[in-house]
Order: C-alpha cells, then sequence, then structure tokens
C-alpha cells in the first residue's frame, strides 16, 4: 500500500475487541475481530490490542498512522485517558491510554465507545453535513451521544450522552442504574425482554401465540427471549407482540420529545440490534415526536436509522484519533 493518510480505531467491548485501520474517508483499509478475554485482565487485554495493532501496522500503508483511538464501554477520564468503570470489562481506574502508549510508541485518545459510534455516525454516517445532531443506540441498554453546533458534547466530567438514563417515568420500574422509569428501564433490550416476559406471564393462552409466532418454545432458556424475538413476533403480525412494541415505542417518543426540545437536533440518529427487525419504527418515531415537541423545534427535524452498523465504533475512534493528533 501507499503513502495513505490513516489512523488506527479500536472498539473494546465485553464480548469482543475490534481493531481497524482507517482512512481519511472512514473507509476501513484492514481489520481484526477476536473474543475479548475479561477473565484474563486488563494487562493480557491491552496487550492482545498492541499484538493486533502491530499486525494491521505491517499490512498497512507505508506511512505512519497519525495516531490510535479506543472506544471503550465504560466512564472515561478526558485527559488522562483512565477507565475509572466499565461494568462489562470488570474494569477500574485502568490507565488504558498511557499503557497502550507505552506499547504502542503512537499518540492514543480513549474516549466512550457510544460516543465514539457518534464519531463515526457524524463524519462518515447518516449525520454527514448536519451540525446538530443525537445519536441514540439501542441494544442491551441505551446510551447515546449529542452534536451541538458542529461539536461533540462531553460535559463537564466526560459523561455527556448518557441518554438512557433520562426519566421518563417518575414512578416506573426500577432502572440497572439504581433510578426508576429511566429511558433504558423502559425501551432498552432487557427492559423489551422483561415486558414480554410479563405479558406472556399476565396471558398465558396470547402467551402462547406469541411465543410461536417468534419461534420460540416452553420452557424458555436463559437469553431465549430478547428483544429481537419481540421483533421478529411483531413483524409475524403477533398482537401481543404488538403491544409490547406500542409501549416501547411511547417511551421512545417521551424521551425523543424531551430531547428534541432541549437540543434542537436536525437529526435522530437510530442505531443498535434492539429493534433492527422493526423498519417501521423511525417513521413511527418521527411522527410522535413531532406531535409532542415544540413546533419550532421539529421544522428542519428528521429520525433516521444509522448508517455504519458495527463498524461506527472504529470509524468513529478513528475519526477522533484523526482530530486530535
Amino acid at each position: 500500500m501507499g503513502q495513505e493518510t490513516w489512523a488506527i480505531g479500536v472498539d473494546l467491548g465485553g464480548t469482543k475487541v475490534e481493531v481497524a485501520l482507517v482512512d481519511a474517508t472512514g473507509q476501513i483499509l484492514r481489520h481484526l475481530q477476536k473474543p475479548t478475554e475479561v477473565k484474563s485482565g486488563p494487562d493480557r487485554i491491552i496487550a492482545e490490542i498492541s499484538q493486533m495493532v502491530h499486525t494491521l501496522k505491517e499490512e498497512g500503508p507505508v506511512s505512519a498512522p497519525v495516531g490510535v483511538g479506543v472506544g471503550v464501554a465504560g466512564q472515561i477520564t478526558a485527559d488522562t485517558g483512565v477507565v475509572r468503570f466499565s461494568p462489562n470489562l470488570g474494569w477500574h481506574d485502568v490507565p488504558l491510554k498511557e499503557n497502550l502508549k507505552d506499547f504502542l510508541d503512537l499518540p492514543v485518545v480513549v474516549i466512550n465507545d457510544v460516543r465514539a459510534a457518534t464519531w463515526g455516525e457524524w463524519l462518515h454516517g447518516a449525520g454527514q453535513a448536519v451540525e446538530d445532531l443525537i445519536c441514540l443506540f439501542i441494544g442491551t441498554g441505551i446510551g447515546g451521544g449529542v452534536v451541538s453546533g458542529g461539536r461533540v458534547l462531553t460535559g463537564a466530567s466526560n459523561t455527556a450522552g448518557e441518554l438512557g438514563h433520562m426519566t421518563i417515568d417518575l414512578h416506573g420500574p426500577v432502572c440497572t442504574c439504581g433510578n426508576r422509569g429511566c429511558l433504558e428501564a423502559l425501551a432498552g433490550g432487557w427492559a423489551i425482554a422483561r415486558w414480554a416476559q410479563k405479558a406472556i406471564n399476565d396471558s398465558p393462552a396470547a402467551g402462547a401465540a406469541f411465543l410461536k409466532a417468534a419461534g420460540l418454545r416452553q420452557p424458555l432458556g436463559d437469553g431465549d427471549l430478547t428483544a429481537e424475538t419481540v421483533a421478529e413476533a411483531a413483524q409475524a403480525g403477533d398482537p401481543l407482540a404488538r403491544l409490547v412494541v406500542d409501549e416501547v415505542t411511547n417511551a421512545l417518543i417521551a424521551g425523543g420529545v424531551a430531547l428534541v426540545n432541549a437540543f434542537n437536533p436536525a437529526r435522530l440518529i437510530l442505531g443498535g440490534g434492539a429493534l433492527e427487525g422493526l423498519p417501521e419504527l423511525p417513521a413511527r418515531l418521527e411522527a410522535g415526536i413531532r406531535r409532542g415537541a415544540l413546533k419550532v423545534a421539529t421544522a428542519d427535524f428528521k429520525v433516521v436509522r444509522a448508517q455504519l452498523g458495527n463498524d461506527a465504533g472504529v470509524v468513529g475512534a478513528a475519526s477522533l484519533a484523526f482530530r486530535s493528533f
């Protein structure tokens, strides 16, 4: 390969680590992916990332990378790149930035993984040429990122974008954070599965039809009932699944109204796999948000799907490296 300008993006999660060579246009030139050996501890994982980076550098352009961007599922100290807490990795106060710099002899920037994905969608995905947008990623939980006036918001302590922990219902179900009625507790993947389980328990006959539509059988095993199976049953026309989807949609509309009134974005970008099987969701959310939000705030507003899929994290992390170095 020639003298391209490129950076390295790393997406570090609880189940996998992906490392990619990304050029200035957001194109992935090479990538590697391996399972995250969480039980082996941070030193082993950092060494594994370093080895993956070295492997890709040998296959990459002749020119050196501008730097390394790392997206981590956790809370990050902005200037030092210390992972203060990562529940998926079981890390507390791990100096990821300094350790990687020692291994790689390259500049390193560390960021929350969802904010990295926001960078990716903003610069190279569904948010291109938009200066005000919100990304909402619905997976097992709900995370997000806010771009306002052409800047990704970080907040006073680098935790801006915890959109899943907006309170939607003061008397709602308890969230994993300990509060009641968070958006995540009403519309995250684990919450959708909980909604569905309650609906099945409350109406056994209707629940049996639901399970058939979802391709599931009693007794259910751990992890059988998911947001994806709910979406599958809803697409098959099951009434109980449609009721669950309606409840989740209403919660997302309520959250969307609050976000639109607060930040006045031109785009709400939906990502994450939890509701991937519901192609009508963006249109339903846009219509509901337009009904509930201030009219002036929705004049140029659209709800769109994310474009980069699973690549948003590495593309965004590399894009941040370009911006930083």
